[in-house]
């Protein structure tokens, strides 16, 4: 204690820490130099795009090193910029040459700022916090197009207003003012010592993620540590609750689920929302706000049967004060957890019921060990939907809906043999690599398993084989996509071993048979629903640096039908439905409401009564939406906007319900148009 008395704060934790002014500055490693060279070549000559590692690029590298330093604007003056600007022109021959003394010593720069901020912070604690909340101030919420601080003044006031932002948090969440001292200084004492254990492959790792994410999103440097991460996610053998994460500024958003996963399964956890807390079993929450995402993800991970608790803002929340806590019991994710499977749904009609087919194909797996071991009856998505199909077939359906919602892709030889249960021969998707080639690729089998009226259901989170195989769909004319634009990921990576590590790098586009790439715009779908995802926060168009869209020759293929005939017709027919029916009228309401309030929300207040009427405000407007959609569906309206997400029955929470029976209506309507299908023969 008396060392804090005599030294002060700084001085104290560097002793005790081993760290401060006299720490020996981070320097690269020899295998860390040799690997930048590694990679630098393997971005020149092996990478889809025409890269060239110059002037030009060592500008845009420079400017995406400094985002991922400090993003916010929060730590670096423009002195402290200006002083590296000569990396603006000299990146390139740095990571060519192996010479990465300047960008770690620019990291260094940014560490000291930060240090010191988190110190500034930690003093105003010990002076104590007098925040009243009464004022009229806000606090931008994203600072990343501001121009760099001028004086330290200015980041002081900056770091005052997030202070109190912080404060105010855990005070609306009913935290007493000495719960509130405790909880801040915990968080920012955590984030110091997190800075003090920062060792060269960490620093490697920022200055690699500038170099490949200034070409494109999917191209990444793993560490080995990484390495070894990705290696287990690839064998789905990771005990945890199935959940790809990714930074979000200092927070850590979930991307996607793992179909047949924990979260999945549970229904909490939904993509886009951000984890600011993670508690072991019983144990006392943490506060992830500021952590580096591998260590939140070592947090999450664990045993197989053991619960984690995570402190979660909902994705549609645009206030962090209304976090919720959830739990998870951790699983293996298992092949047959993703297995596709079908039901038989009814559609009443005038002229009497109609029985549809539905198959939700959560992904596109094979048991890659049972196939090479040469088992004749292993696992795969094209047997299993092939089984499904028989299935419904004997069941005597008027139609199928296969349903690709939420399906992130997997394995392109099942997207590809999965086109062949529904096509005689033909092509289903050329590739095309860095030096022009293209491959196509095809279904060689004759004849079709199914060929009676089809629907594909998409949406934002259907993407790379998914957009492949609705994609071909919909060019053969073989049926309807329907649902909401997909996620527009067109590009093929492979993972190349380098001396260091390794690197995931971008080799190939993917095209459409009509040509189109799905890059970028994803698929549109022939009849489109609303969507509650925000994309620009899910989606290959809310990547920093995304391939462009383009297209190359099409290639022949003979059509089935051509449902563009009657596009007009069932999307009027669809209309009237949706302006009928509760859940479509809920989400294209909820849709607008969420692109209003996104437009609106780029501040918050740091009064205390005004932040809470906004915060009521719209969780108002939320509440009497659903209390609307409910009433109507004759349920029981509910008494906080909260409960919404705490009700997982599927008929609390109908929506997604709704939308496939809205798809098998859309079908059946397709079926009775199209008169070239013969539907009493179809399933002989």
């Amino acid at each position: 204690m008396s060392l804090f008395v005599t030294l002060g704060r700084t001085a104290a934790l560097a002793l005790l820490l081993g760290t401060g002014p006299a720490q020996a500055a981070i320097a690269a490693t020899d295998a860390q130099r040799q690997a930048a060279v590694e990679v630098a070549e393997s971005l020149r000559y092996g990478h889809y795009a025409d890269v060239s590692l110059d002037d030009d690029w060592s500008q845009k590298a420079f400017e995406r090193y400094l985002d991922l330093l400090d993003g916010q604007r929060a730590y670096l003056l423009k002195r402290d910029v200006d002083a590296f600007q000569d990396l603006s022109t000299t990146l390139d021959d740095a990571i060519l040459d192996g010479e990465l003394a300047r960008p770690y010593a620019l990291y260094q720069r940014y560490q000291e700022r930060a240090e010191a901020r988190l110190e500034w912070l930690l003093d105003r604690l010990d002076d104590g916090l007098d925040f009243r909340f009464d004022g009229n101030q806000r606090m931008a919420l994203d600072r990343e197009d501001v121009a760099w601080p001028q004086r330290e003044s200015a980041l002081d006031e900056l770091w005052t207003k997030r202070l109190e932002n912080a404060a105010l948090t855990l005070s609306i969440s009913d935290q007493s003012p000495e719960e509130i001292e405790d909880t801040l200084r915990q968080r920012y004492e955590n984030q110091l010592t997190r800075l003090h254990q920062t060792n060269a492959e960490d620093v490697f790792g920022l200055v690699m993620a500038a170099v490949t994410g200034s070409i494109d999103p999917h191209s990444e440097y793993l560490s080995p540590r990484q390495s070894e991460s990705f290696d287990i996610q690839m064998k789905l053998s990771l005990e945890g609750i199935g959940a790809l994460l990714q930074a979000d500024g200092e927070y850590v958003k979930v991307a996607s689920l793992v179909p047949g996963g924990p979260a999945e399964k549970a229904g909490a956890l939904k993509p886009a929302d951000r984890i600011v807390g993670v508690g072991q079993e019983d144990e006392e929450m943490v506060n992830v706000v500021g952590m580096r995402l591998d260590d939140v993800v070592d947090m999450i991970r664990g045993p197989k049967g053991s619960v984690v608790r995570l402190d979660i803002v909902p994705a549609q929340a645009v206030d962090t004060t209304r976090s919720k806590v959830i739990e998870i019991t951790r699983d293996t994710v298992k092949l047959e957890d993703q297995a596709a499977h079908s039901e038989v749904i009814e559609v009443d009609r005038d002229d009497g019921v109609h029985r549809l087919g539905v198959i939700d194909v959560p992904t596109f797996y094979v048991d890659f060990d049972a196939w090479q071991a040469g088992e004749p009856d292993y696992r795969s998505t094209t047997r299993d939907v092939a089984k499904e199909i028989e299935s419904l077939k004997a069941q005597h359906v008027e139609g199928i809906v296969l349903d690709l919602r939420d399906n992130g892709g997997g394995a392109l030889q099942e997207a590809n043999s999965m086109i062949g249960l529904f096509i005689d021969r033909g092509p289903t998707v050329q590739v095309r690599d860095a030096q022009g080639r293209i491959s196509l690729y095809g279904d060689t089998d004759s004849g079709t398993l199914y060929d009676g009226p089809l629907a594909v259901l998409v949406n934002r989170l259907s993407a790379s084989a998914s957009e492949i195989f609705a994609g071909a769909i919909q060019d053969y004319g073989r049926g309807l996509v329907v649902g909401s634009d997909t996620f527009g990921k067109g590009t093929v990576q492979t993972l190349d071993e380098l001396s260091h590590g390794q690197l995931k790098l971008t080799r190939a586009k993917f095209y459409r048979i009509s040509g189109e790439s799905t890059q970028h715009r994803g698929v549109t779908p022939d009849i489109l629903f609303p969507s509650l995802v925000d994309p620009e926060t899910i989606g290959e168009s809310s990547l920093d640096n995304a391939l462009a869209w383009d297209r190359v020759r099409q290639v022949q293929y003979r059509r089935y039908g051509q449902p563009e005939r009657y596009l007009e017709t069932l999307r009027e027919r669809h209309r009237r439905r949706a302006d009928d029916h509760p859940d479509f009228r809920y989400l294209e309401r909820e849709a607008k409401l969420a692109d209003r309030l996104r437009e609106q929300h780029t501040s918050v207040s740091l009064n205390r009564e005004q932040r809470q009427r906004e915060a009521e405000a719209q969780e108002a407007e939320q509440l009497a939406l659903e209390n609307q959609r409910r009433e109507a569906l004759g349920l029981t309206p509910l008494e906080d906007w909260a409960d919404a997400r705490d009700e997982d029955t599927e008929e609390a929470q109908p929506i997604d319900r709704a939308q496939v029976v809205e798809s098998a209506e859309i079908l059946l309507d397709y079926a009775r148009l199209d008169h070239g299908l013969r539907l009493a023969d179809y399933d002989d």
